[in-house]
């Protein structure tokens, strides 16, 4: 393990599970200084104390911009400065066109749309000039997903964030790319496709759709949040890097 990361400061947003989980814990292993965000006390306190050291867990949720504004005065409060923002708190459900609920489109857009928005535009102040940040979309981006429409579409926007950001930021030096993985082995995938045997005839059945013959692992996306996160990706920008063992590559 190398220190690429010794005394950065990085926020990981939805870092209680999963994805989120498995970055903070790679962050910290290479010596950052890491905040983390979860709607769920009791998950958060878990996650911190599974991390270890080099951790602050903040309660909220990233669609409530107050809720943002918190996670930033915690921020400010032990350090001036930020050096990577991984704006990954998201998720969805599956739901037929017909099926589509006000409700649902709200909640879906503002969880990964509005607060992936507001999570980068608020860090602005704090990110240092020449920071990096890291969006995570999905491979429904590009691929249709039957019942997912809503989901996909709000991964597509965070693809366009990217595009556009840096632009936005290129007067500071600051990139942005956005991660795209696969079907990658997560609780909340199991929840999405119902636990249990269920879940696991899915991800069997879905292994067996992508080359590399398996669905992907949290270690893994981490490995490849943390390479555009440092400064070996440092002419790196504006990428959308699939990490999906080829699923949508062919």
């Amino acid at each position: 393990m190398t220190n690429r990361f010794q005394n950065r400061v990085v926020i990981v947003t939805g870092g209680t599970s999963g994805i989120g989980l498995a970055t903070a814990k790679a962050f910290v292993a290479e010596g950052a200084w890491v905040f983390i965000t979860g709607r769920r006390q009791q998950a958060l306190d878990a996650a911190v104390k599974e991390i270890g050291g080099g951790v602050v867990g903040v309660q909220g949720d990233m669609g409530i911009l107050a809720d943002i504004d918190r996670l930033y005065d915690t921020v400010q409060q032990k350090h001036s400065q930020i050096d990577v923002v991984f704006a990954n708190a998201g998720g969805g459900e599956f739901a037929a066109l017909g099926a589509i609920t006000e409700e649902h489109y709200q909640s879906t857009f503002d969880t990964n749309v509005k607060g992936v928005l507001f999570t980068v535009q608020k860090a602005l102040p704090l990110l240092r000039d020449g920071a990096a940040i890291v969006l995570t979309s999905s491979t429904t981006s590009i691929s249709g997903t039957p019942a997912f429409s809503v989901y996909s579409a709000t991964k597509a926007a965070i693809r366009n964030f990217a595009r556009n950001w840096i632009l936005d930021l290129k007067d500071r030096r600051i990139r942005v790319n956005a991660i795209s993985p696969g079907v990658t082995d997560t609780a909340g995938l199991n929840e999405l496709f119902g636990s249990g045997d269920q879940a696991e005839g899915t991800k069997n059945y879905l292994a067996g759709l992508i080359p590399a013959g398996r669905i992907g692992k949290p270690e893994e996306i981490a490995k490849a949040v943390l390479f555009l996160a440092s400064d070996d990706a440092s002419f790196v920008n504006g990428v959308e890097l699939f990490v999906d063992g080829g699923q949508v590559q062919i």
